[in-house]
This record gives C-alpha cells, structure tokens and sequence, in this order.
C-alpha cells in the first residue's frame, strides 16, 4: 500500500534544516535519514556535520543545519553545548531551551562529548547523552574519536589519545578556534566555535565531512577556510 511505501527519493524525507526550524513540541516525521543507494549513485560514502561550542547560541546551531548540515547521516558536537560560561557573552541568539528543543527534535543522529561548561543539568535537558571523557564512533569502517578537549590540550596528548585508540579523525572544541591537519595517520580537526569565535578574524565555524573531505566553513558567508581530503 502507499502507506507502507519507503520513500523513493530523498525529497520525500524531512530534511535537517526542516526539522531545525520546527517549533518546539512539534515531533518529527522520522527518527532519520535514510541512505538507500545514495553514497553509490553519487559516490558519497557519508556526510558528518561537525560542530562545537555553542554555547546556548540557538541560531549557531539552527543556521548550521539549515545551510551545512543538510542530508547529513550523522551530526557531531565536540561539547559546551547549552551553558555561555562566565567568560563568555550572551549574544543576541542565546537560548538555551531553544537549543534543547532543536537538538531534541533533530531527525538525524547526534552525537555529543561533554564539555567543561557541560553540567549534569544540562545532560537531563537533552535526549541524548552527553558521552565523557570522549565518544567513539565507527562510521563506515571510520573511527571516529570526539573529545572536548580541555583534557587533552596539547597536541602530544591528543596524538597519544589518537594512536591509543587507532584514530582515523581526531575531533575536539574547547579553544573556539579552528585546526584541520594530519599527523601520522590521523587527521586533527577542530571545527572551531559556531557561536562565539576566537579566531583573530571573528569568523564562526563549523565543519563537514563529505566526499572523502572535511571542509570548515564560515558559518555566515559559507566560505571555505579549510580544506584537507581523509
């Protein structure tokens, strides 16, 4: 019957930026994204949508899904998710229970590390867990490591964490800057902040991985800042 009918092309899904932009309350149509034949039809193994340090910032993550992260099959959050921190400002989007329901009501997996603003509060908000000291996630044959990173500070450290866990792509936040590098044979990203940059340029970020290459954006223009294939 039409009712029991998967849908045929990937317009027929809720997209990211779709479920994003639904009111909080409003449940979505689907718990995910399906793949179907797509990576094989285009030659795309996956799409990652990578970002850190929001902050509370609603909009950060709102524009985020709307203009990277859609048609993504996994999102990915480095931590510091909901609380600003006391060094830090309040910007004109900051909205912590609206991120809560964003994040809530997103169709596509998340997963999420804990940050040092990340509070056992915050944790009982989201539906997901907040996964500490760091997440593991295998992704088609990729290991993926996601660590805050204000355990692991400096690159020694996070090179041994890399090669302790046989890490493909190394994630981490915590500086509000960006970093895209291979060491051996890990890559080192930092999406830098969505939100509230430290970059000498002010420029917010985040990060995507797909066609075999992670990209960081700036987040309001969507220029390229970094580029390095896996």
């Amino acid at each position: 019957t039409s009712a029991d009918r998967l849908p045929e092309k990937e317009n027929e899904m809720e997209t990211v930026d779709q479920a994003c932009h639904r009111q909080p309350g409003q449940r979505s149509c689907c718990t995910s994204i399906p793949r179907y034949e797509r990576e094989q039809e285009r030659g795309i193994l996956m799409k990652i949508g990578i970002i850190s340090d929001t902050h509370g910032h609603e909009m950060a993550w709102a524009h985020a899904c709307e203009r990277f992260f859609a048609g993504a099959d996994l999102i990915v959050h480095a931590g510091d998710v909901l609380y600003h921190g006391p060094r830090n400002p309040m910007k004109v989007d900051y909205n912590p229970a609206g991120l809560v329901a964003r994040i809530n009501s997103c169709p596509v997996p998340v997963v999420i590390a804990k940050g040092n603003c990340d509070s056992s509060v915050d944790a009982s908000c989201i539906e997901l867990p907040i996964e500490a000291p760091y997440a593991y996630v295998v992704w088609e044959g990729l290991r993926i490591v996601v660590t805050h990173g204000d355990a692991v500070m400096s690159d020694a450290e996070k090179d041994a964490m890399a090669k302790h866990l046989k890490a493909d792509l190394f994630i981490s936040g915590h500086i509000h800057q960006t970093v895209l590098e291979k060491r051996g044979a890990t890559v080192f990203l930092n999406p830098g902040s969505a939100a509230l940059s430290k970059r000498a340029d002010g420029r917010n970020t985040v990060a995507v991985l797909e066609d075999g290459k992670i990209r960081i954006f700036d987040i309001d223009t969507g220029d390229v800042l970094h580029e390095l294939a896996l």
